[in-house]
């Protein structure tokens, strides 16, 4: 996935497509998630080509798709006011810059994946996605996993796995600035709220 400097929503973003995703046969991996018993099933793709390469017949969904991730890391990822800050949670490697709706120069984790499942609530197949992370950092607590915008961490790989029932809920828009390890607090704290809901964490 290519490092941006910035992030255009606008060039970016697509209308949903509708879509039947195939069947895929591959071994289910249990996410690292204790007394959570409502959950589903979701593809992870590194970028837009990985999604073309395995579904060659849905490749507006998979450009729709990452459109819609990248619009909600936007929103939803932890701001840092220093790359200093951002990389004691995700390193160097896994740091952007972002420019804030007020014009002010922040940084935020890179999305380095993402979640694509189907929506079977809605009255037609339409598809979910949502943006994952990962830490560069060796002495963070979540290198080599996937972390989601509100703090669940999930073993990292790719193809069809098991996630959160409310892993494609809306986030609140974060109106707050992480401190240096503010997330890896968050999440810690997080993993022992069990099934709980969100609680808002950096948002709000």
């Amino acid at each position: 996935m290519k490092r941006t400097k910035s992030i255009n929503l606008d060039r970016m973003r697509k209308a949903p497509v509708k879509f039947k995703l195939k069947p895929i046969v591959l071994s289910i991996a249990a996410f690292s998630l204790v007394g959570c018993s409502d959950s589903r099933k979701a593809n992870i793709y590194s970028s837009i080509a990985h999604c073309k390469n395995e579904n060659p017949s849905l490749g507006n969904v998979c450009e729709s798709a990452y459109a819609r991730a990248l619009e909600k890391a936007a929103k939803t990822s932890p701001k840092y006011k220093s790359k200093w800050d951002c990389s004691k949670d995700f390193g160097n490697r896994g740091c952007t810059l972002y420019t804030s709706p007020q014009g002010k120069t922040l940084y935020m984790p890179e999305m380095a994946a993402f979640a694509l499942a189907k929506d079977w609530r809605a009255d037609e197949e339409e598809h979910e996605s949502e943006p994952l992370y990962t830490s560069y950092n060796h002495s963070s607590g979540y290198y080599g996993s996937w972390t989601t915008g509100d703090g669940y961490s999930y073993k990292k790989r790719y193809g069809t796995t098991t996630v959160r029932g409310d892993t494609f809920k809306p986030k609140p828009t974060v109106t707050k600035t992480m401190s240096r390890g503010g997330f890896g607090s968050t999440v810690a704290a997080k993993s022992s709220w069990g099934g709980s809901s969100y609680r808002g964490g950096w948002g709000g």
